[in-house]
């Protein structure tokens, strides 16, 4: 079987499995990615047309609806121009240790995502994210750091009844008026 069916096939039969564990487990036996380093979770049910161009390492989370853009097909519209002969323009990304990507974000080609890094929800990240970075925003830049958003979490690391969720929101909204 060609390498381009092969690859729409899995890509066909990642999309139909449900479970994200199940989806995981598919996408680590098959070598989808380049690679794939211990502890990987990736929750989106698309798999990017190039995955070989991706390289994921430990401790990765990747939430729903992460667009991986390692390519793009502008190399048709200059040719139309008849100002050369352009190709298909391809880029690899590398995730590194320790990441956590939001949902709905899109990670553009030639990225490296630094270890101990946080893509907020939304973000596009066009050029590199530095080590122990937390950004966000269109496109992507640094707000904070990784350090700095843990030590937050454990300030307020409990678990919080409905009721509790509510109470904590309205005294947190009546406080910014």
């Amino acid at each position: 079987m060609k390498d381009y069916t092969k690859n729409q096939l899995h890509r066909l039969r990642i999309a139909t499995i449900i479970n994200s564990d199940k989806r995981n487990q598919y996408i680590i036996k098959h070598k989808i990615f380049k690679s794939v380093g211990e502890h990987f979770f990736f929750q989106p049910r698309l798999i990017p047309s190039d995955p070989k161009l991706i390289k994921f390492h430990n401790n990765v989370i990747v939430t729903s609806n992460v667009t991986f853009v390692n390519h793009d097909i502008f190399h048709l519209g200059l040719n139309k121009l008849g100002k050369g002969n352009f190709y298909y323009h391809t880029g690899c990304i590398e995730i590194m240790d320790n990441v956590f990507i939001g949902c709905n974000s899109t990670i553009l080609g030639n990225v490296r995502i630094g270890p101990n890094a946080i893509i907020a929800a939304g973000s596009v990240v066009t050029k590199d994210v530095p080590e122990n970075s937390v950004v966000a925003g269109i496109p992507a830049k640094k707000i904070g750091t990784f350090d700095s958003y843990i030590k937050k979490r454990q300030n307020d690391n409990r678990m919080y009844s409905i009721d509790e969720l509510w109470e904590k929101f309205e005294r947190e909204k009546n406080s910014e008026n």
